[in-house]
């Protein structure tokens, strides 16, 4: 293509330029925004990049020029800050349902919405070899059908997976596709999951995204259960299920931001003493749910309803029994 043929693409090229090659630290000159565009095969002369830097400024870019012994260019602010990159991320590189290899596919994409000098801070500050990681790769095209089939309320048809003893996949329900109604994908304890609405089981149940398989978009419609997500991931634990229960705790008042924490400022509490609190949890109790109790030792006591309280020590004893 000839520089000539070019010159409709040249505002866009010094766009991409100056948002590539700077920013507060890094600047371009006229002469230096030249040269860029040569790259390009693109001509240029000096009057003509300051009435396109007017014009990038005229809708919305913002470019400023710092004066010294040239006039300097640089894009002044972005739609993220560096800091707000940084975060992105550390949680991508964080996030165990991402795989390694995603996980720096999407690090790079994340350094392209700033300029390239900032960007080498993102991937010298992230670390993601020998991160505990999903080994499904399948996991984003799980992603995108699960929330299609939300959208058009549709049921979906899967298989589920779980590993043996020698790391080896093991399809449960003898590798026959399950069938249930999604109705939410929820992040908990660094899993991805969908809530959903499982015939079987006669009721709210969910699935890890990174262990489905083979998904479809049935023609049923999803079944209709009015349910509230938000408190549905309040009352399990680490996504384990079990017999729901309404329960009075007593805490230690050190312990009153945990529980906020983990059910919500509109926990119903009231005060025992001067060191205590009482707390009404309505939980699903389960292992997950007596290790989170049991790990606030004699700070947290279970008081009613006393079934539970007799099932918590009957835990208890069978962990001694182990040693």
């Amino acid at each position: 293509m000839s520089k000539t043929s070019n010159q409709k693409l040249k505002l866009l090229y010094l766009l991409k330029i100056l948002m590539e090659k700077t920013d507060t630290d890094h600047t371009l000159t006229v002469p230096e925004m030249i040269f860029e565009l040569d790259k390009y095969n693109i001509k240029a002369e000096r009057k003509s990049i300051y009435d396109d830097i007017e014009s990038l400024i005229s809708f919305g870019i913002d470019i400023l020029c710092r004066k010294s012994k040239t006039y300097d260019y640089y894009i002044a602010s972005r739609t993220f800050e560096l800091a707000e990159l940084k975060l992105l991320a550390d949680a991508v590189a964080s996030s165990k349902f991402i795989t390694e290899k995603k996980s720096r596919e999407l690090i790079k994409k994340i350094g392209s919405l700033t300029s390239s000098h900032e960007a080498k801070q993102l991937v010298r500050q992230i670390y993601v070899a020998g991160r505990v990681k999903t080994m499904n790769e399948k996991i984003y095209y799980n992603v995108d059908v699960i929330n299609h089939a939300i959208g058009s309320n549709k049921q979906i048809s899967f298989k589920y997976f779980e590993y043996t003893i020698d790391k080896k996949k093991r399809y449960r329900n003898d590798g026959i596709k399950y069938i249930a109604s999604p109705y939410a994908l929820t992040w908990d304890d660094e899993n991805y999951y969908m809530i959903s609405y499982y015939e079987k089981y006669n009721g709210i149940t969910h699935f890890r995204v990174d262990k489905m398989e083979d998904i479809e978009i049935t023609d049923q419609n999803c079944h209709t259960e009015d349910m509230n997500i938000v408190e549905y991931t309040k009352k399990i634990f680490s996504m384990y299920g079990g017999e729901e229960e309404t329960v009075n705790i007593q805490f230690d008042n050190s312990l009153l931001g945990v529980v906020i924490d983990r059910f919500g400022k509109e926990t119903v509490t009231y005060k025992i003493d001067e060191n205590s609190f009482m707390a009404i949890l309505t939980v699903e109790v389960s292992p997950p749910f007596w290790g989170w109790i049991f790990q606030f030792g004699n700070k947290a006591k279970i008081i009613s309803p006393e079934k539970v309280r007799e099932e918590f020590v009957e835990y208890i004893n069978e962990v001694k029994e182990g040693y």
